[in-house]
């Protein structure tokens, strides 16, 4: 159930930021300090344990970046 979420959260992290990329900044750090913090959290747990449970919002976090910034960049890329 994360995983769909966090794929539906990418795709209209880039739909937004191809049609309005000033304003997808803003819903990006909001979700990528959400996801920090569950990543905060899970780290919190002893020994292994902890690298395992913040490591799903860690890379969540990095796809969230990754597709807001390649919808700003499909948007210069455009010719017009």
């Amino acid at each position: 159930m994360m995983i769909a979420g966090i794929i539906a959260v990418c795709v209209i992290l880039a739909v937004l930021a191809f049609f309005l990329p000033r304003l997808s900044k803003h819903p990006e750090r909001g979700t990528q300090k959400t996801l920090g913090l569950g990543s905060r959290a899970g780290g919190k747990a002893p020994g292994p344990l902890g690298r395992l449970f913040s490591k799903p919002f860690s890379s969540s976090s990095k796809a969230v970046g990754k597709s807001g910034t390649a919808g700003r960049r499909m948007r210069g890329h455009m010719p017009f």
